[in-house]
């Protein structure tokens, strides 16, 4: 596997499969937040995507630790799939399969698997 590439909360690696991988330490319930951090971080230090043009799979997981926020994965997800457009794929039309999961972890954060399907 590739290493990590870091920029403060965000660390970004492409898998050996080929798949995405991006973690962001901390949460807040301001999704938007979401949205433009991922934004810079594969605008600024993670230039080694190419938009793929298949269907993609994306796995999303907020971890949680303590009670678990107010935050609703919806708008959650929709802010992460607009970070990743553009990124991983042209378009979020593109994701054929979504999962978005709340549970406890040993760490506050967002994990991100995208992989093209096929």
């Amino acid at each position: 596997m590739d290493d990590w590439i870091k920029n403060g909360k965000v660390r970004g690696r492409i898998t050996d499969d080929g798949a995405l991988e991006v973690r962001c330490f901390g949460l807040t319930t301001q999704t938007k937040y979401y949205k433009q951090l991922f934004r810079e971080f594969f605008r600024k230090d993670f230039q080694r995507l190419r938009p793929g043009y298949g269907d993609f799979d994306v796995h999303i997981v907020m971890e949680y630790t303590g009670d678990a926020p107010w935050m609703d994965l919806d708008n959650l997800a929709k802010a992460l799939l607009d970070s990743l457009t553009g990124n991983a794929f042209e378009d979020d039309h593109q994701v054929a399969r979504l999962l978005v999961e709340r549970r406890v972890g040993d760490r506050e954060g967002i994990y991100m698997r995208v992989a093209e399907i096929g």
